[in-house]
């Protein structure tokens, strides 16, 4: 059984990664309905909450059905971080995790998110301040180092077990490397080896089938598998690898219904959570991937992400259903 703190999570628990502009919690819906065992929200940036930025504070809404579901924050300031803990305890996620690993520009340049990898004594500093902040069980995500000549993860995963982190989640590629080549796994196979290491690790980074997932599971002896890009607009991906681990055979692929029913509930409850207009524009970014590989359908994608009327949407869900009807796989 894999607990982080006194939270359980199964034998090998597959985790949603926090993803900005994505894990939200229409998102984190979706994927806990198709069989994910651990969500976790956007990264929230300490210094927008510390503002009380209408942006960040949404982001914090989480809602039981989620359970067991972690809020992320980010940061590179200790009393900024100390703060921002003590205020995303007063909406009692189960776990509080921070950001190591993000390797965006705009949060790297702020010596938060992986820029502090290039700083290790920093990363346990401002754990430090959020673990003395709060009684939440504190988890990170991070990657393995600044850079190939610079891979730390291993003094990382050791620092931060001392200072009361209660599991690892590590994404197998170095900052430099952004979301190009491949993730290497060894780095993460090395740090769960480490008989100093009892917090669960979880490996992140390139798992998009089932076949990987075990093929992953059964080769780096992880404690779990955290899951991203690969459940934008295919949520299925937690259960069918369940159903792999369980069987060594494939579920039916989602059918035509299937995606419309999914991409049609994920339109409904983010223009209940974020507002009717603001649902609409921001569920664009989604239906290419909900009827990804579907032949003939630019028509409907165009009219999908150009119509701003949401009766006009579940018309267009409607036609997909009619005339799509006999595709069965994507």
């Amino acid at each position: 059984m894999v607990k982080i703190g006194n939270i359980e999570l199964g034998e090998f628990p597959l985790l949603l990664a926090p993803m900005e502009d994505v894990s939200d919690p229409p998102f984190r819906r979706l994927c806990k309905m198709h069989g994910a065992d651990m969500l976790y929200s956007e990264f929230i940036s300490s210094e927008g909450l510390i503002r009380d930025a209408i942006k960040s504070k949404m982001k914090l809404d989480i809602f039981d059905y989620e359970r067991p579901v972690g809020i992320q924050i980010f940061g590179g300031d200790e009393e900024a971080m100390a703060m921002s803990a003590k205020i995303v305890e007063t909406v009692k996620p189960d776990v509080l995790d921070i950001n190591f690993g993000c390797p965006v520009k705009k949060v790297v340049t702020k010596g938060a998110g992986a820029g502090v990898l290039k700083d290790v004594d920093l990363m346990i500093r401002l754990t430090k301040a959020v673990i003395d902040s709060t009684s939440l069980p504190v988890t990170v995500k991070t990657r393995l180092g600044w850079d190939d000549s610079s891979i730390n993860i291993d003094e990382v995963a050791e620092r931060l077990q001392d200072v009361g982190v209660k599991a690892l989640s590590i994404h197998g590629r170095t900052r430099a490397q952004l979301y190009k080549g491949e993730a290497d796994w060894t780095h993460i196979a090395r740090v769960k080896e480490n008989p100093r290491i009892t917090m669960p690790i979880f490996g992140n980074g390139d798992i998009d089938t089932p076949e990987k997932a075990l093929e992953y599971r059964n080769k780096y002896g992880v404690d779990g598998i955290m899951i991203g890009r690969a459940a934008i607009g295919y949520p299925w991906i937690f259960n069918e690898v369940k159903h792999f681990f369980k069987t060594g055979e494939h579920l039916d692929p989602p059918t035509i219904a299937d995606r419309v029913e999914a991409a049609k509930n994920h339109l409904i409850w983010s223009t209940e959570w974020k507002g009717e207009r603001l649902g609409i524009m921001e569920m664009r970014r989604h239906y290419t991937n909900y009827f990804k590989g579907i032949p003939h359908f630019k028509e409907y994608r165009q009219k999908l992400v150009t119509n701003d009327n949401l009766e006009e949407l579940y018309g267009v869900f409607d036609a997909i259903l009619e005339n799509f009807k006999n595709v069965i796989k994507a």
